[in-house]
C-alpha cells in the first residue's frame, strides 16, 4: 500500500534541498525526515538522493524520475481535499428523503418547493413508505432523512423532533347528519359503516389500540390504501372516515365533510423527524433539516 506520508517528506525535502529546512516547514523532527527518505528508499529499492555539501540533490537514476509523477499526484490529492471543503459548504449531491404519501402530500411539499428553489442543484429523491418501511431505509443507509409516525423504539435510529401533531377524528357527509353537532358516544359508531386505512398502517393500529382499550371495537367496511381516496369516499356518503384532522382542513372549512366528535377523542399522535444512528450528514442534508427544524422545532 502507498504511503502517501512518505512521499510528502520526499516531496518536501526535493523542493528545500535540505533536512533541516525540510523538518521545520513539515513540524517533525530532523531524524524523523532521513528515517522517512531511507524508508521509502526500502521499499522502492533505489536511492533517491544525494548529499553533497550544498545539501541533498535528486538522483539521476531515481529522485528525478519520480519527482515530476510525485509532485502531480501530491497536487490531485491537494485539489481533492480543497474540492470536498467546498462541497461541505455548498449544496450539492442527492437527499434521500422517507415518508409516506400522505405526510408527503400534506406536509412536505412545501419544504421541497422552498428547498428546490434554494438549492437546484440537489437531487431530491421522495421515497414513499410506512414508518416500518421508512425506519429499515434508514437503518440500511438507503435513507438521510425519515418521517415517521411516534412513538418508536428503536436504538439504531436517532430520532430529532416532533414535526407535526395529529388529531384523529371522524368525518363524513350530511348523510350522517343525526351524529353531526354534538358529541357521540365512541361506540355508537360501531354500528356504522366506517372507512379506514389498512390495518398494517400506524394510523389504523393506534385508533384500534385506542378503542380496544375502550372495549370498543371499529370495524371498517371499507380499508383503503389511499387517504385521498378515502376523503373522496367519504364526501359521497359511502361511510364515515377516521382520519387525522390535519388532513382534511379543507374539506371541513369547504363543508363538504362535517366532523363528528366523539367521547372519548381520540389521542393526539404526532410525527417525528428521524435520522440514521451515527451517521455523518452532508451540508445539502444538513440544510434541508435546518428548513424543517427553523419552523416545527
Amino acid at each position: 500500500m502507498v504511503n502517501l506520508e512518505l512521499y510528502k517528506v520526499f516531496y518536501t525535502v526535493a523542493k528545500c534541498g535540505s533536512l533541516t529546512k525540510a523538518a521545520e516547514e513539515l513540524y517533525i523532527s530532523q531524524p524523523a525526515v532521513s528515517q522517512a527518505i531511507k524508508q521509502l528508499e526500502r521499499s522502492l529499492g533505489g536511492k533517491l538522493f544525494n548529499r553533497t555539501h550544498k545539501g541533498m540533490e535528486l538522483s539521476e537514476t531515481g529522485g528525478k524520475q519520480i519527482f515530476p509523477i510525485v509532485e502531480q499526484a501530491l497536487k490531485l490529492f491537494e485539489n481533492a481535499e480543497s474540492k470536498y471543503a467546498e462541497l461541505k459548504d455548498t449544496a450539492t449531491g442527492v437527499v434521500r428523503i422517507c415518508a409516506s404519501d400522505t405526510v408527503a402530500t400534506h406536509f412536505l411539499l412545501p419544504y421541497i418547493k422552498k428547498y428546490h428553489e434554494k438549492y437546484p442543484d440537489v437531487n431530491l429523491i421522495l421515497q414513499n413508505g410506512t414508518s416500518s418501511e421508512t425506519i429499515e431505509l434508514l437503518k440500511n443507509k438507503k435513507g438521510d432523512i425519515g418521517f415517521v409516525n411516534l412513538p418508536i423504539d428503536d436504538s439504531d435510529i436517532s430520532l430529532m423532533n416532533t414535526v407535526m401533531r395529529l388529531h384523529d377524528t371522524f368525518v363524513a357527509s350530511e348523510r350522517f347528519s343525526e351524529l353531526m353537532g354534538e358529541t357521540v358516544d365512541l361506540r355508537k359508531l360501531q354500528d356504522y359503516p366506517l372507512l379506514m386505512l389498512e390495518l398494517s398502517t400506524a394510523t389504523r393500529q393506534a385508533i384500534v389500540s385506542f378503542a380496544h382499550s375502550q372495549g370498543i371495537h371499529l370495524h371498517p367496511e371499507i380499508e383503503l390504501a389511499s387517504l385521498e381516496l378515502m376523503i373522496e369516499l367519504a364526501k359521497t356518503g359511502i361511510g364515515i372516515a377516521c382520519i387525522p384532522r390535519e388532513f382534511v382542513r379543507h374539506e371541513l372549512e369547504s363543508g363538504a365533510l362535517k366532523e363528528i366528535k366523539t367521547s372519548p377523542a381520540l389521542p393526539t399522535r404526532a410525527i417525528g423527524l428521524a435520522l440514521p444512528k451515527d451517521e455523518t450528514l452532508t451540508f445539502a442534508v444538513k440544510e434541508f433539516l435546518n428548513m424543517i427544524v427553523a419552523d416545527n422545532g
